[in-house]
């Protein structure tokens, strides 16, 4: 007796876990790339070796995303200068720099002119 409570009990906490996180559910930091012209560029070259994951919480402009780039033509990746160019401008939209990386990077840089 005690072990069909038990056994019910799972069951209910189960089905109570799949309502919440059921299939399909996305995780409230979930991140999708947008559409825009590069992203299947970027898709076709950039995934075959790394996961979403790894992209979302990297934020750059355009030259901090070229740099990251040619790290990767550095270590074999085999991309023309049009590609790196599309990937680059479309990062840079798709993923720029916070605001408050920013304007700390602008307060840095003038700190230091006389």
């Amino acid at each position: 007796m005690v072990l069909r409570g038990i056994l019910f009990l799972g069951f209910l906490i189960g089905i109570a876990f799949s309502l919440s996180f059921g299939e399909g559910a996305e995780p409230s930091g979930s991140f999708s790339f947008p559409d825009a012209p590069g992203k299947e560029v970027l898709m076709s070259k950039c995934f075959q070796c790394h996961s979403e994951g790894m992209w979302k919480d990297l934020r750059t402009d355009r030259r901090g995303w070229e740099a990251a780039l040619y790290r990767m033509v550095g270590r074999g990746a085999l991309w023309t200068q049009d590609e790196i160019n599309t990937m680059a401008g479309y990062l840079s939209t798709a993923l720029p720099p916070q605001a408050n990386t920013v304007s700390k990077s602008r307060d840095a840089t003038e700190g230091d002119k006389p």
